[in-house]
């Protein structure tokens, strides 16, 4: 990682994902070389909420499912995602794979 604050190279890559894209904690984890660093990634994103640079609404669990909505306040994350166009039901978004965005494969 290039900064010392591992929060800072978190945030600097999850305000990198795409309008209407979400990425994983471990996609997210897996780039910055952070072995196991999934929860950590999580750790950020719960620490950004106050931050509305931070697209935190767009990092949710390698299934496709909205792990982070209880931080946001009812409902937000999933409003925030379905008005960038994404489809979720009962927690989970729909075609996930199609919306994935890896951030291995995207910042090549």
């Amino acid at each position: 990682m290039k900064n010392p604050n591992a929060f800072d190279d978190i945030y600097a890559l999850v305000k990198l994902i795409p309008y209407g894209r979400v990425s994983s904690y471990g996609a997210i984890a897996a780039y910055l070389g952070m072995k196991g660093g999934a929860r950590m990634v999580g750790w950020a994103m719960n620490a950004s909420h106050t931050d509305p640079e931070i697209p935190a609404h767009r990092v949710v669990n390698r299934n496709g499912v909205l792990t982070g909505k209880n931080f946001f306040g009812e409902g937000v994350m999933q409003d925030r995602l379905e008005s960038e166009g994404l489809v979720i039901q009962e927690d989970q978004i729909i075609d996930f794979p199609k919306v994935f965005w890896d951030p291995m494969l995207e910042l090549l």
